[in-house]
């Protein structure tokens, strides 16, 4: 058996919050989703990533690669080009994140709703 130790992510010291807080930063989960099934150039990537930005996208995928999420291939050429790539680690990420994402779509209308009476019940003025 596989012993892991367990981790209080409430306490301020806990690394499991570095962790949390890449998966839960802006773009992560877009990148996550863009790379799956096959790798993308950077260019790739922005077009289908609509909103992000060149500089966001940089410190993004450097983010990712330095956390072990994706790889970076040059593949050469001229102009050279780059390729990434979920690893599997990153791979790992798409079943819970698939979840997230369902409950997301299952829940606008509530969330809309929420909002719509938050926005209603708001003093004007």
């Amino acid at each position: 058996m596989n012993a892991q130790k367990a981790y209080d992510v409430m306490a301020p010291t806990c690394p499991s919050r570095a962790v949390l807080h890449r998966i839960g930063a802006r773009w992560t989960v877009f990148v996550v989703v863009a790379l799956d099934p096959a790798p993308k150039r950077f260019s790739e990537l922005k077009a289908h990533i609509r909103g992000i930005t060149s500089k966001a996208l940089t410190e993004t995928l450097r983010a990712m690669e330095y956390d072990g999420l994706i790889s970076r291939t040059s593949r050469g050429g001229n102009p050279p080009h780059v390729e990434y790539a979920l690893t599997p680690l990153g791979r790992s990420l798409l079943v819970p994140l698939g979840a997230v994402r369902d409950w997301a779509e299952t829940h606008v209308p509530d969330i809309e709703r929420a909002r719509t009476l938050a926005q209603a019940s708001q003093p004007t003025g």
